[in-house]
């Protein structure tokens, strides 16, 4: 039933992108995707880039759906941002973690706001420079309970990101890096609370991208995020191996394999990534 709405609501968004304008001040793929936390950027790792194609005199809306199948369990997410003349973005989404192998769900709202510092990820000598904020409202706590976190109610992430696309520089190919550093205590995304028996304080964890565009609509890349190990349960680094397709500056697809190790006490969790961002104006 869930990957039926997960269908309906990418089918949606498409049927709306192929009617309505995306900002045309950028250059096609300079808006990145969009993460599983809602911010622009990556599949797993937000980047320094505003969502959208929003120039310094635009704004813009995007929207986007994201399932992730694991071995023991399913990620599903959705959510919506604004890009504000390519200086602020403001995002909101919605996490469910299926628990398939041992029922029942958990439920997680996100809100986000980051602003671009300096550069563009282009035309400046440096690379473009964002600072973020996601505040994470958990509303299941039973399974973060359960596992021993120490606090299950709410949390925020702080992060810092810089971004750069270097022009031909692969093989005549064009390359993009991201490197952002995170200061957390959220466990698995703060679906199992934050802070734990390990650690109750902020750590910095460092989270990185790089991509290589292989086409004006086809980029190929991998990303690494580092996690907090807070809990008596392990939790692992995440890592995956990309695909993404844009065919104009109204939609993107990406399709990735994503290696997220042990999850509450589940080993070697990997599977296939599935998302899809439409820019609706």
């Amino acid at each position: 039933m869930k990957q039926v709405r997960f269908l309906s609501q990418t089918f949606a968004l498409l049927l709306l992108t192929q009617t309505t304008l995306a900002g045309e001040g950028k250059l096609l793929a300079t808006a990145g995707l969009t993460q599983l936390e809602g911010s622009g950027g990556g599949g797993i790792v937000p980047w320094a880039t505003v969502a959208g194609y929003d120039s310094e005199d635009e704004f813009s809306v995007a929207a986007f759906s994201t399932q992730v199948n694991l071995d023991d369990y399913r990620l599903n997410a959705w959510g919506v941002s604004v890009g504000i003349y390519d200086r602020i973005e403001i995002s909101a989404a919605r996490q469910t973690f299926d628990l398939t192998s041992l029922g029942g769900d958990i439920n997680q709202n996100i809100f986000g706001v980051k602003t671009r510092l300096y550069g563009d990820v282009i035309y400046s000598a440096w690379p473009q420079t964002s600072i973020g904020l996601q505040y994470k409202k958990l509303q299941d706590p039973g399974v973060a309970k359960l596992v021993g976190a120490k606090s299950y109610d709410d949390g925020t992430d702080l992060y810092l990101a810089m971004t750069k696309v270097h022009l031909g520089a692969l093989a005549g190919y064009n390359l993009i890096w991201n490197i952002t550093a995170r200061a957390t205590k959220a466990n698995q995304l703060g679906l199992l609370g934050y802070g734990g028996i390990n650690n109750n304080h902020y750590e910095v964890m460092l989270e990185g991208s790089l991509g290589v565009l292989v086409s004006r609509q086809l980029a190929i890349g991998v990303e690494y995020r580092q996690k907090p190990d807070n809990l008596a349960i392990k939790e692992d680094d995440w890592k995956d191996l990309f695909v993404t397709y844009l065919p104009n500056k109204h939609v993107n697809f990406t399709a990735a394999w994503a290696q997220l190790g042990d999850i509450a006490g589940a080993k070697d969790q990997q599977g296939l990534y599935l998302s899809m961002t439409g820019y609706l104006w």
